[in-house]
């Protein structure tokens, strides 16, 4: 049997990544690999321009979104969850999944979310306590506008939290 990786691409390989790869493993809780994230997390908040802490998740997209679920809600706790395609709509599974008492604005795919309508949607309903909404939905190439949504947060005087997913 042949089996076929279905990735982008092909991509070419550098030769010093070739290289990289045939070094010896090294121990994940030694001095080594210490010192190795150390350094990938100075490169992040030079990338993200920021002092403060950045945290490297080993994981799916999937799992990025189940941790932030998980970590901002607790079981019962009301949150909105904006969808604007397919992973504003695993955000969702995954909060019900965990419990949480699910609030849906869904929005045609292809359409941005509302910024306006979400203030709305908060004014409507103080019990909500995370807004979750994606940044860039690669299913269909959608942006929010995620500063747009946070000033309609404030105008409503909401004390949500926002919860962006920007893993693409």
């Amino acid at each position: 049997m042949t089996y076929q990786l279905r990735v982008p691409g092909p991509t070419p390989v550098p030769e010093r990544v070739r290289a990289a790869m045939d070094a010896p493993m090294i121990n994940h809780r030694g001095p080594q690999f210490a010192a190795l994230i150390k350094e990938c997390r100075e490169g992040l908040q030079w990338a993200f321009q920021t002092k403060n802490d950045v945290v490297i998740f080993p994981a799916s997209g999937t799992g990025g979104l189940e941790a932030a679920v998980q970590n901002m809600t607790s079981p019962g706790e009301k949150a909105l969850f904006v969808s604007i395609g397919a992973f504003g709509d695993r955000f969702a599974t995954i909060g019900a999944a965990y419990g949480v008492d699910v609030v849906r604005l869904e929005y045609p795919w292809g359409h941005g979310a509302d910024p306006a309508e979400i203030g709305q949607k908060l004014d409507a309903d103080t019990e909500i306590k995370v807004v979750f909404v994606t940044h860039n939905e690669t299913s269909t190439g959608v942006v929010s506008r995620v500063a747009a949504v946070r000033d309609a947060m404030r105008r409503a005087g909401h004390p949500a939290l926002l919860m962006v997913d920007t893993i693409s």
